[in-house]
């Protein structure tokens, strides 16, 4: 029997699959170049088919009143994108830095003005309260039996000497549950290499020493303002 869609990703399908689009368009010069695949049109069909499948594999994790929501439907695609790739035999590598590099230029294609306003709003106190609430209710018993694919994780507050405005400590990951279940651990590394980029374009400089997907306790994110000198 076939799998269906989740109502709440349901809904944003529409949004999702136009994202895909663009990522596709833009990464097609790649495809030819560094993945060596000539049939790109052919590409993009089996691409899209495999996002299908994705959609229907998402777990739902409280849809809108849980901020990882939109962390899955925004980068989730990459992992249909990875497993086409891996079917045509690309290098694992070279998945990694298409992968990274179109998610840069998608990025970059928003004005300026809209991109840093939102790298504002994700380092301001409102959205920092929201960080550390649901951080706290992400770690509760409760939460974890209602979704247990869902991400687990801790607020962190700068310490004296500290230079980052806040942290997040990730004690579980759910890019890391959905590719265990679904036979994606060799694609995971090129997802989580897709941060410092994500976070990059929107004027936010990212420190993360170590991964839950490379046998790390937690992932240690650590956020601060980009500064004209720190690299792109």
């Amino acid at each position: 029997m076939a799998r269906s869609i989740h109502p709440f990703y349901e809904s944003h399908r529409a949004a999702m699959e136009a994202s895909m689009r663009q990522r596709l368009d833009l990464a097609e010069p790649m495809l030819r170049e560094r993945a060596q695949l000539a049939d790109t049109g052919a590409i993009r069909r089996e691409v899209m088919d495999e996002f299908e499948t994705v959609l229907t594999q998402m777990p739902y994790v409280g849809g809108a009143e849980n901020r990882m929501s939109n962390f899955f439907m925004r980068l989730i695609g990459f992992l249909a994108i990875g497993r086409v790739l891996r079917r045509h035999a690309v290098a694992m590598p070279v998945i990694a830095d298409i992968q990274r590099e179109t998610l840069k230029a998608q990025g970059l294609a928003l004005p300026e003005a809209e991109r840093l306003a939102l790298g504002r709003q994700f380092l301001s106190a409102e959205n920092q309260a929201l960080v550390r609430a649901q951080a706290a209710m992400s770690t509760t018993q409760s939460h974890r039996d209602a979704f247990p694919e869902d991400f687990a994780y801790e607020f962190v507050e700068p310490g004296p000497g500290d230079s980052f405005e806040f942290g997040i400590n990730y004690t579980a990951c759910g890019f890391c549950k959905f590719a265990g279940r679904h036979g994606d651990k060799d694609i995971l590394s090129g997802i989580c290499g897709l941060d410092f980029d994500d976070y990059a374009t929107r004027g936010i400089h990212l420190v993360r020493t170590q991964t839950l997907a490379g046998g790390a306790s937690h992932c240690n994110f650590r956020f601060s303002r980009k500064l004209e000198s720190d690299p792109d």
